[in-house]
């Protein structure tokens, strides 16, 4: 198996792109923190089944992304277990309402920021004190295609997975001399909650730009986030890596 024991921390983990990865990192063999915001009991009982079904820990985090002094608490309480750290997955995120640059207020992208960009920052500062230590790590942040085209989304978005592409770039740098790997994947319109909230003519206008002409599906971006999280990628660090059925070349 291709990350059998390994420990792994997956954000996001309660649905879409995040829970498929701890399913794919469950039947690849690793333990996993699965870090979501509230627990319900259909996020419970999967990690459950899945833990069982495959043998391996699954221990629910939970934590608000918006929130700097739960973000710091679930990693505390993460590191105080003494245990490697082999992977980190940055996957966690938000999406702003569908409106122009015009009518978005300064605090409702300082809103998303806060989300889909320092909370990633506050994670990798505390999970990467481990690593050096360990003298291994690899770390996967979760960007967009968005990040790289400008497109599909609002400017706050498009712009915070752009700062996630600079951070991976520079923090590759940084920690490569301890054995730490630091990449992104950077997925194309994927079949999520987030896609069906998309108008359908945007959905579709995307879609037919598509060389593949279809959306991708979240086992497809789980796979690449495997391969980027595991030993398959030893000597990468630093890439983003496009996930996106050949968007805009359609």
């Amino acid at each position: 198996m291709i990350l059998e024991g390994k420990n792994a921390i997956v954000t996001g983990a309660n649905r879409g792109i995040g829970r498929k990865t701890v399913e794919i990192f469950a039947r690849n063999g690793a333990n996993i923190w699965a870090c979501a915001r509230k627990k319900t009991d259909d996020f419970e009982n999967g990690i459950k089944e899945l833990s069982k079904e495959y043998n391996v820990s699954i221990e629910p985090i939970y934590f608000d992304l918006a929130k700097a002094d739960q973000i710091k608490e679930a990693m505390k309480e993460i590191v105080s277990k003494k245990e490697q750290i082999d992977i980190l997955v940055n996957n966690a995120g938000m999406i702003s309402e569908n409106k122009l640059f015009q009518m978005t207020t300064i605090e409702e992208m300082k809103e998303l920021f806060e989300v889909n960009f320092f909370s990633h920052i506050i994670i990798t500062q505390y999970i990467s004190r481990v690593m050096i230590r360990q003298k291994y790590g690899s770390i996967v942040n979760v960007a967009s295609i968005a990040a790289l085209d400008g497109d599909p989304a609002q400017l706050e978005y498009v712009s915070s997975k752009a700062a996630i592409i600079g951070a991976t770039k520079k923090l590759a740098i940084e920690l490569g001399k301890y054995n730490i790997r630091v990449n992104a994947l950077a997925p194309g319109l994927t079949d999520t909650d987030m896609a069906s909230n998309m108008r359908n003519e945007y959905l579709e206008k995307t879609i037919q730009k598509t060389i593949m002409k279809r959306l991708g599906n979240a086992e497809e971006i789980a796979n690449a986030i495997m391969f980027l999280a595991s030993d398959l990628s030893s000597y990468i660090t630093g890439q983003i890596m496009r996930v996106d059925g050949g968007a805009n070349n359609g």
